[in-house]
């Protein structure tokens, strides 16, 4: 009866070591944790270390730090970095480098563009280098101001940078609950809700109410990238939401 016991302990250890180095693939949901920073002077730009964040000024009380879980293949990361997770080991760090194209794009000189002063004193902003803001519903950047004209760059902050990213993988995560909290979370931003799910139905508790389109949006991806569940039912409290 030992020897049994210890025959099976051993294939208990092989069967963890085997899903440990399992590779992942594409729609695998990940738990990871990762800091990305610019190559050319080493500045921290995003992590999910909290100290980290505070050490480097990107602190945010809105954001909620520690280990994310991502869907692979779902935009939820760069693309470039989704790309090279592929055939990776969860269980391991990796220090992943992509160049600029791969990361936040080329610099697209058609996106430096000269507005004329005045349009920004109409709206009783007073422009200067370095300003952020929103024209027209895109983000840019004020680069210049001078002869009545202002120069602002549209680009992307950091397009242009060849960036790299420290990122530990933790677990491809199997179980559906936890696939499905990872995802609303990341994908609205939040952490004040509940899941549950019972008989192939996942039952997400918000405290706030959601627009239509989104839970519709939610429900249609939850159902397609994790099979096992068949419907989503969404609450605001006690009352129902869909």
């Amino acid at each position: 009866m030992k020897i049994k016991d210890k025959d099976n302990e051993k294939y208990l250890i092989f069967q963890a070591s085997v899903l440990k180095k399992m590779n992942i693939k594409n729609k695998d949901f990940l738990e990871i944790e990762y800091t990305g920073k610019i190559k050319e002077d080493n500045i921290i730009f995003d992590t999910t270390d909290e100290k980290l964040a505070k050490d480097n000024n990107l602190s945010d009380q809105n954001i909620s730090y520690g280990p994310v879980i991502i869907c692979l293949g779902e935009g939820q990361i760069l693309k470039g970095l989704e790309e090279e997770l592929i055939d990776k080991e969860a269980g391991k760090e990796y220090t992943i480098e992509l160049d600029a194209e791969k990361g936040f794009g080329k610099k697209d000189p058609k996106l430096i563009q000269l507005i004329p002063t005045s349009k920004f004193k109409q709206q009783k902003i007073t422009p200067m280098p370095g300003l952020q803001l929103n024209i027209d519903g895109v983000m840019g950047v004020i680069k210049t101001v001078s002869g009545g004209r202002t120069m602002v760059d549209f680009n992307h902050p950091l397009g242009g940078k060849d960036i790299a990213y420290e990122i530990k993988i933790n677990k491809i995560v199997t179980d559906d609950q936890e696939k499905v909290q990872g995802y609303i979370q990341i994908s609205l931003g939040i952490k004040d809700f509940d899941v549950k799910i019972e008989n192939d139905i996942a039952k997400v508790n918000f405290k706030k109410e959601i627009p239509n389109e989104v839970s519709e949006r939610l429900s249609a991806k939850i159902k397609e990238l994790i099979p096992n569940v068949k419907n989503v039912e969404f609450t605001i409290g006690e009352e129902k939401n869909k």
